[in-house]
C-alpha cells in the first residue's frame, strides 16, 4: 500500500455557488458540481468545497491511490487497528473512498482516484 500524495484539502462554504465562483476567478478548474459539494482543481491539487448540506464528513484532506484495490488493503488495515471509519463509498465521479478520524478527532479521506480519461477528437 503507498500514498501516491495529498490529493485534496474539503473546506466548509456557506454558499457553494459564490465559493465555486472564487476558486475559479482564482485559476482554479471546476471538475464537478453537484448541490451539495463541488471539486476544483489547480494542476494536480484539489479543493472540495462542502455545502451545508453536505453530510459525508466535515472539513479534511484526501490522500489519493492510484489503485482502486489499495483503498480495500488500507480500510482492511486500518480498521484493524481500531481506527474509526466509514465505509467504503463508490462516488458519483468514478472515484471510491472512505473517511476517517485521527486521534485528535480531524477527518482524512483514503480516495481512488482514477486517471483521467483522454478525450477522443
Amino acid at each position: 500500500m503507498e500514498l501516491k500524495r495529498i490529493g485534496h484539502v474539503a473546506i466548509a462554504v456557506d454558499d457553494l455557488d459564490r465559493s465555486a465562483q472564487f476558486y475559479q476567478n482564482l485559476g482554479m478548474e471546476l471538475v464537478w458540481k453537484d448541490p451539495d459539494w463541488a471539486y476544483l482543481k489547480a494542476g494536480e491539487d484539489g479543493l472540495a468545497l462542502l455545502g451545508k448540506s453536505y453530510s459525508q464528513a466535515g472539513p479534511h484532506f484526501g490522500f489519493v491511490f492510484s489503485d482502486r484495490a489499495e483503498v480495500n488493503v488500507a480500510y482492511d488495515r486500518l480498521k484493524a487497528e481500531g481506527v474509526n471509519l466509514t465505509d467504503i463509498h463508490e462516488h458519483r465521479d468514478g472515484t471510491a473512498s472512505f473517511y476517517g478520524r485521527d486521534p485528535d478527532g480531524n477527518w482524512f479521506e483514503y480516495l481512488y482516484e482514477p486517471a483521467p480519461v483522454a478525450s477522443l477528437s
